[in-house]
């Protein structure tokens, strides 16, 4: 095809560097993998069974757009308990990123502002360059701390949106509460949207989650299935928020992703009955062993959420520091510049098994010592 065919929105962004640091391991016969964004722990067998169920059930025709009442109802009533706010509409989603789609295309004007902080999840700069939306950064480095002096000189008359992820990916930094609350009320104040991305709100290792809903009720919120329950391939989400926009995201649902898969949506109700803190306390335990055994040779800050650790690069760039790890020691991790507009971090994922872990660090070790 002709590249004359293709439209211009088509070269806001590259293809994800996540996936061409994927490629480049499927080539490995062994590789120390601490680079991908998924739980490394199996499907939870009752939620396997209820989509198996739902599958021989004949629940196989389109769902409803806006959700199945089966998980619709029972993700609603959590909402209203959790926050009780009179207009607060949910919707099932494909997927969280499916979710922030809807969200930037439904709300974004060509030529108004998103606040990103930086670093950031890819998706984040990618589709609201799609909304054709300007995104304006907000530096957080050294510790990836929220300044809401920074984001208040951030804001114009064109800021639509803030775009806010705690706990966070790439840094897997929790908010405190003084910034959830700070960026809420700011938000609240200057009548811009927060948006808030909370899909690794159950890791949450030193305390506990909060979300900016809970001082701000017109926050949008978007989360989703695929890393408390381990179903990523499944694309389940779900998104609240005030009446106005969920109906507008729900309408744009129906003419793109039609509606989430309905077998997934049976085993998603079964799942929300499933105690997962077991994974949730392993996961601590894997943080603490891979800060315990870098923090010596790595400039990091100790991440209390998600299951990522950002540590500034001991030499080098990004792209020279990974390729060394996969030529000598078949290691895949992420270079920071897929998640900043800065190349002096790079990301690990400790979704993976204690014995893969205990291999990254000694690699990492070796690594760090040879700039």
């Amino acid at each position: 095809m002709s590249s004359h065919w293709l439209a211009d929105r088509t070269r806001l962004f590259d293809a994800s560097g996540i996936r061409k640091v994927f490629d480049l391991g499927a080539k490995l016969a062994n590789p120390i993998n601490l680079s991908i964004g998924q739980p490394d722990f199996e499907t939870p067998e009752l939620i396997r069974r209820a989509a198996i169920n739902a599958i021989e059930s004949r629940k196989n025709g389109y769902a409803l757009s806006q959700g199945m009442p089966v998980l619709r109802e029972k993700l609603q009533g959590e909402v209203d308990r959790q926050f009780g706010h009179l207009d607060r509409e949910l919707f099932v989603t494909s997927g969280t990123s499916g979710g922030i789609m809807l969200a930037m295309l439904v709300l974004l004007n060509p030529g108004e502002e998103v606040i990103v902080f930086d670093p950031y999840f890819v998706m984040y700069d990618a589709l609201a360059a799609v909304a054709g939306a300007k995104v304006v950064y907000v530096d957080t480095y050294p510790d990836f701390r929220i300044d809401l002096d920074r984001v208040a000189a951030a804001i114009t008359p064109r800021t639509k949106m803030i775009v806010f992820n705690s706990p966070a990916n790439p840094t897997g930094i929790v908010a405190t509460e003084e910034e959830v609350r700070g960026i809420a009320q700011l938000a609240a104040e200057r009548n811009i949207v927060l948006l808030s991305d909370e899909i690794y709100r159950h890791f949450c290792y030193d305390r506990p989650f909060i979300s900016p809903a809970k001082y701000n009720p017109k926050t949008l919120v978007v989360d989703g299935f695929s890393k408390t329950y381990a179903i990523p391939g499944w694309r389940l989400g779900f998104a609240h928020g005030p009446s106005t926009v969920i109906r507008e995201m729900i309408k744009l649902q129906q003419y793109s992703f039609v509606c989430a898969p309905q077998p997934a949506q049976w085993a998603g109700a079964a799942a929300l009955d499933v105690d997962v803190q077991p994974h949730i306390d392993a996961y601590r335990r894997k943080r603490d062993m891979l800060v315990d055994g870098l923090r010596d040779l790595y400039d990091l800050t100790v991440p209390g959420g998600a299951f990522y650790l950002f540590p500034r690069l001991p030499w080098g760039s990004g792209m020279e520091f990974v390729s060394r790890g996969i030529e000598k020691y078949q290691l895949l991790v992420i270079p920071g510049n897929v998640f900043s507009r800065r190349d002096t971090h790079f990301r690990i994922s400790y979704a993976a098994s204690e014995e893969m872990i205990a291999r990254g660090i000694d690699a990492l070790r070796k690594l760090a010592k040879e700039g």
